[in-house]
């Protein structure tokens, strides 16, 4: 399965547990409303996200904010920066799942250019 078919696969599966449990609809709206742009932009949010999603850990958001991250214009070299910030801010751990990310973006730019 490709990283596109896999990230939406998930956002899919996101969906239906909104769906069947609207009491999360509460916390869609609130990240609908903190990743609006009012005053950083939205690719720097996606860099900041896809930063965070590699210290917490999180392979669906690293998967989910480096998709959203190049859909919001950045560039390879850009992304790259932010991993270097996650490793600096997350140290060891943060660097395996930095390497992750590196992967991810290679597939999404390779699915990108087919």
């Amino acid at each position: 399965m490709s990283r596109t078919q896999e990230l939406d696969e998930f956002k899919g599966t996101l969906g239906d547990l909104v769906e069947e449990a609207p009491e999360l609809k509460q916390f869609s709206g609130f990240i609908e409303s903190a990743e609006a742009t009012t005053v950083l932009d939205h690719k720097t949010k996606e860099l900041l996200s896809l930063a965070i999603g590699i210290v917490t850990r999180c392979d669906h958001c690293i998967l989910w904010h480096t998709d959203a991250a190049l859909e919001a214009g950045a560039t390879h070299d850009e992304i790259v920066d932010a991993l270097k910030i996650a490793v600096v801010m997350g140290g060891g751990p943060a660097m395996t799942y930095a390497v992750d990310a590196y992967e991810t973006l290679q597939a999404l730019e390779a699915e990108r250019s087919e």
